[in-house]
This record gives C-alpha cells, sequence and structure tokens, in this order.
C-alpha cells in the first residue's frame, strides 16, 4: 500500500485490510494493532502509515494466519458458525495477497463484502458439532460419542439394543433364599399364608374406554383413585389445581385453584375419613380438604417467609400417613423428613436428615404390614430403610445404592416384603426380600423412563390387586412407531421375570404417559397425558373383532384446559409442558362427544 496521503480510496483499502487482519489474529498480535491503531488516531485521521506502521501491519496480517487455526478450533467445540466469503466457503485467513483480495476488490468497488453464516449441526447430547442426536420422530438417533440410550451400555445403539426388543434379556432370576432365621419363621407363619399361592389371571386395561381432554391447565403430575367411591378420580397438576373426576357420568367433575399456588406432587387419604385428602406441593405446603364442602386447611408450612431465592425456598414431593399413629410423614427438597399430628395439626419434633443435606426427596412409602417402616428414595442416588420410632441422622436399616436419581420407591401392596424403585439410569429394581442381603436388587429391568425437564417424573407402581405383588405398571419414554404413528405405550411388567406382560396405547393419545394408577379394587388404570386423564378398561370378549372396535366409540369430555378464546388460543395453556411429540396437534373426535367447561374456583361443572 502506497503512501497518498488524503487519497480516500487507499485509505479506505488500507483500513478495510486491516480490519480483516483484526478478526483472525492472536491476543497479542491483536494488542500490538490496537497500539499502532491509536497512535496513527493522535496523528489525524488523514495522516499517511509511515514505514514503521507499514511494516508492523505486515507482521500482524503474516501472524493472524497461525493464531486463526486456534480460534477456528474454539469455534468449532463451540458450536459457533463459520463467516463464509462470496463463494460460500469458509475463508481462511492468510499473509499472502490473493486470500485477502475479496475484501480489497470490494474496498475498491465502495461495496460491502458479502458475509454468510453457517450453522453447524450441534449434538444435544456431547455439545459437540458435526453430527446431532436425539429423537426424529419415533426414532431416536444416539451419538457415537456416548453408550446406548436404553441400557446405558456400549457397543451397540438404541435401535439395535436387546432390551428393546426383549425386556427380559439379561435378567437373573433371583436364588432361592436360606430360611433359618426368626424373621423368616414369624413371614412364613403369619404373613405367607395369608397369600394365594395360585396366581390369579390378570386382566390387562388395554382398551381406552373415556378420556377427559386438557381437564387440567397445565400437565398432570398425580393421581389417586377414591378409597370408598369406585368412579372417583382426583387428580393434581403443575398449576397447584386440584380435580375431582366422575369417569363414569363424565361430566360431573369438580376443581380446586385455590388449594396450592405451584405443582401438587402427592396426596393421600385419611384412612380413618375418605371425605378429608391430604396433599403436598412444591409451595412448601401440607394442605388438608374436605372434598364435601370443598373447605381446605395448611397443615404446615416451611416457607413462611415467602420468596427469598433458591438456597432457602423448600418444596415438598414425599409424603405418606401412617395409619397406626395417625401421623404425616412430610419430606423436603432439602433432605429433611418432618412428622405432623393429624389431630393436632402440629409439627412433632424437629426436623431430621435422612438423605444428604441439600438433596431432595423424591418419595416416602410406609410399610403396609409395619406402618413404622418407612422407605424413602431421594436424588443422593440413594433409598434407604428406616425404623420411623428411632429416627436419628444416620440410622437407616440399609441404604439401597442406585446409578442415578431414584424417583420413587414402593413396598409391596400386600405384604410389605418386596421392594419396587425407579431410577433414572432406565433401570426398574426389585428386591424380593428385605430380611435378605439388601446389597444388590435380585433383579435389575431396562426399561426406558429416562426423561425429559418439562415431564412428570415416571415412576413404577406395583398393582394393588396383584396378591403374588409381581405386576408393575409404568409408562414408556421412548416412542415406537405403530402404523406410521408414533406412540409411547404404558407398559405392564412383570417384576418376577422382567417379562412385558402387555404395552397399552391408543392413536388418539400421541402425547407420552408418565402418571398412571392402577384401580385398588376394578380393573381399571388411570393415566394422565400431557393436561389429560384417560380411563382403561380390559377388552371384552364382544369386542375381540376388529370391526366391534371400530363401531365402539370413545367417549371424551372437554375440560377448562381446552376452553378457548376469542383469538382461539386456549386460556392458560402451557407452551413449556409439551409432554408428547404431537401436544398442539387437534385430537381426533369420537363418535360420541359431550362438551363441557368448568367454572373458575370452587364448584362443579356445567354441562
Amino acid at each position: 500500500m502506497g503512501r497518498n496521503v488524503g487519497n480516500p480510496d487507499a485509505i479506505h483499502e488500507y483500513r478495510s485490510l486491516a480490519s480483516y487482519s483484526h478478526r483472525h489474529m492472536g491476543p497479542t498480535t491483536r494488542a500490538r494493532f490496537v497500539h499502532n491503531r491509536r497512535r496513527r488516531r493522535r496523528r489525524g485521521p488523514y495522516a499517511a502509515p509511515d514505514d514503521d506502521d507499514e511494516e508492523e501491519d505486515q507482521q500482524e496480517a503474516s501472524s493472524s494466519s497461525s493464531s486463526s487455526d486456534e480460534g477456528e478450533e474454539d469455534a468449532e467445540e463451540e458450536g459457533s458458525g463459520e463467516v463464509d466469503d462470496d463463494d460460500g466457503e469458509a475463508a481462511e485467513p492468510s499473509g499472502k495477497e490473493e486470500e485477502v483480495s475479496p475484501v480489497a476488490a470490494a474496498a475498491r468497488s465502495g461495496r460491502k463484502a458479502s458475509i454468510t453464516i453457517s450453522l453447524k449441526k450441534v449434538c444435544k447430547v456431547c455439545k459437540s458439532t458435526g453430527h446431532e442426536a436425539g429423537f426424529k420422530g419415533a426414532v431416536y438417533i444416539d451419538c457415537p460419542r456416548k453408550p446406548c440410550f436404553l441400557c446405558k451400555m456400549p457397543g451397540h445403539t438404541t435401535l439395535t439394543c436387546p432390551h428393546r426388543v426383549a425386556m427380559e434379556h439379561g435378567v437373573i432370576p433371583a436364588s432361592r433364599r436360606n430360611t433359618n432365621t426368626s424373621l423368616d419363621y414369624v413371614f412364613q407363619s403369619q404373613v405367607k399364608g395369608k397369600i394365594p399361592m395360585v396366581k390369579p389371571q390378570f386382566l390387562i386395561p388395554n382398551q381406552l374406554e373415556c378420556g377427559n381432554i386438557k381437564f387440567h391447565q397445565r400437565r398432570v403430575t398425580c393421581l389417586e383413585f377414591h378409597p370408598t367411591k369406585n368412579n372417583v378420580l382426583l387428580s393434581g397438576d403443575k398449576k397447584g389445581l386440584l380435580g375431582v373426576w366422575d369417569y363414569v357420568k363424565l361430566h360431573e367433575k369438580i376443581t380446586y385453584d385455590s388449594v396450592h399456588s405451584c405443582i401438587l406432587n402427592s396426596m393421600k387419604f385419611d384412612t380413618t375419613n375418605d371425605g378429608l385428602l391430604y396433599t403436598a406441593s412444591s409451595d412448601g405446603t401440607i394442605s388438608s380438604t374436605d372434598l364435601d364442602t370443598g373447605i381446605g386447611s395448611s397443615l404446615l408450612n416451611l416457607n413462611p417467609n415467602g420468596w427469598n431465592g433458591p438456597s432457602t425456598w423448600r418444596m415438598i414431593y414425599g409424603m405418606d400417613f401412617n395409619s397406626d399413629k395417625g401421623l404425616l410423614l412430610v419430606a423436603d427438597s432439602f433432605g429433611f423428613l418432618h412428622l405432623l399430628d393429624r389431630r393436632l395439626k402440629a409439627r412433632i419434633g424437629d426436623p431430621i436428615l435422612i438423605h444428604k443435606k441439600g438433596s431432595k426427596v423424591t418419595s416416602l412409602h410406609c410399610n403396609p404390614a409395619q406402618p413404622e417402616v418407612l422407605l424413602s428414595s431421594g436424588n443422593d442416588h440413594y433409598a434407604r430403610i428406616w425404623d420411623t420410632r428411632k429416627l436419628e441422622p444416620n440410622s437407616a436399616f440399609v441404604s439401597l445404592a442406585h446409578g442415578r436419581v431414584v424417583n420413587s420407591g414402593y413396598f409391596s401392596p400386600q405384604s410389605g416384603n418386596k421392594i419396587l424403585t425407579t431410577c433414572q439410569d432406565n433401570r426398574i429394581r426389585v428386591w424380593d426380600y428385605i430380611f435378605g442381603n439388601l446389597e444388590s436388587p435380585s433383579r435389575e429391568i431396562v426399561h426406558s423412563h429416562d426423561f425429559n425437564r418439562h415431564l412428570t417424573p415416571f415412576k413404577a407402581e406395583w398393582d394393588p390387586k396383584d396378591h403374588t405383588e409381581t405386576v408393575a405398571v409404568i409408562g414408556r419414554y421412548i416412542s415406537e412407531n405403530y402404523n406410521g404413528i408414533a406412540l409411547h405405550p404404558i407398559d405392564f411388567i412383570d417384576t418376577s421375570t422382567g417379562k412385558l406382560l402387555a404395552e397399552v396405547m391408543d392413536p388418539d393419545i400421541t402425547t407420552i404417559s408418565p402418571v398412571n394408577k392402577l384401580h385398588p379394587r376394578d380393573d381399571i388404570l388411570a393415566s394422565g397425558s400431557s393436561r389429560s386423564i384417560f380411563i382403561w378398561k380390559p377388552k371384552t370378549e364382544s369386542d375381540a373383532t376388529e370391526e366391534r372396535n371400530r363401531e365402539k366409540a370413545k367417549e371424551f369430555v372437554y375440560g377448562s384446559g381446552s376452553r378457548k378464546k376469542s383469538n382461539g388460543k386456549h386460556e392458560n395453556s402451557s407452551d413449556d409442558d409439551s409432554d408428547g411429540s404431537c401436544d398442539g396437534k387437534k385430537k381426533k373426535k369420537a363418535k360420541k362427544t359431550r362438551f363441557t367447561h368448568t367454572i373458575k374456583g370452587k364448584g362443579k361443572s356445567k354441562v
């Protein structure tokens, strides 16, 4: 570049070349370039560069070639875009004249050089560029740098995983244990005699009977059947709303939107009063609601001073009721257990640390045969067994180690002799004998329930009617292709062998169903999928043929969540809680359809 003092074209070309080199130089070179640039500014805007400046600029331009290689590697790791030239190819800066000619040519012509940004493929799993991973419809694409998403083992992909074809693959049945201890004798003489030895026929509720479409305004978080009224189902959602629905009369439902202010995580009935319901929420409160009058009262508030940041805000997830002592056991998100006297409506003693301090306790369950024995599970990768009569920190009978977060843990419903846990490592673990060796589970069943943040956690639950204590139900995360439709089935699993007994799905339900509850007396399954609730019943002989299935109409009720405004959008709709791939799509209307809407607040819905 010559010394043309006062020539605007030459100065413009010089500054364009300098600006181009500045983008591709290292930190040391860039600092020297800025120093020289400031020195020229002090001489005036139209002053010509001297010999020293020209020599230093050439050194900076040549050194930028080597430093740009490192910069490109950093940009590639972070998934940033590339700056392309006019031909659409990535510009590689160098000290050679022919590589900077496009910018110089653009400067001479008086126009700006066009810049195009090409977006690189970024993997959502390992955050690297050059490949993609995740769901595409019903197909899950594995990350080449990570093991199989389903079984977490290397050497194959999710599509070819043997556990996807046969869930019982690799499951080793529990070995027979010697029964020589006094506890074994007590169990054999007092408990086992009440359990029928002949396994009755299990009826799978595999036919969709009816549903309440968008009953809730946010995703469903928990379900519970009424202990005495067979046709009444209670449900809670992310917004804290409590719903009561008679699924036989369909249109009869009650909603309470003033019980809690955010996620309703757990519900338990008072065993002495079936009209009294206890609810636990992420707002840190425990409430008791009279279902006949709709009047509720607060039993516990762990956040009396309100919101002061996440470091002090306590949430409640685990809750259970000890009917023998009249105690309500509550666990918070900091690892502490609280005891409440339901009659005094007051806390008993001080909170007790039962899991790692600062970790969330996800569930609590009292043993049905011995209510003093408590099972807790938490985010610290452990499930622990406690004696509530001798509760102290670090006084657990045993700690059951897991690979990741434990979503839930339940004793078997009849004898309380087995344990069923659900872990985020896509494993369902079964312990056949709580008095035996608990260092390792009797079986580990591989199942897809490693979910994302917009879903209610999956929890495998026992069938309360199964006297053999072998049947469990849980929703599936990975979708399957059924006749061209990506569906997420609900799985019935034989916990004694790991075998898949049945997978329940329907083309009208394209969302994921993480919340499932089996009826304690009837062969009925209730499932919560996104904001809707569905009721399943077994197929009868008259419905065995395909034609009868087509003729049979499903009855759907459209709840308050589907109430439309003038602009066509749903009121209070959830944008971040799309629990399935097609949540925004319209569901197919059946032949028999009744439309209802609920009045906000306490009261029954109107037809």
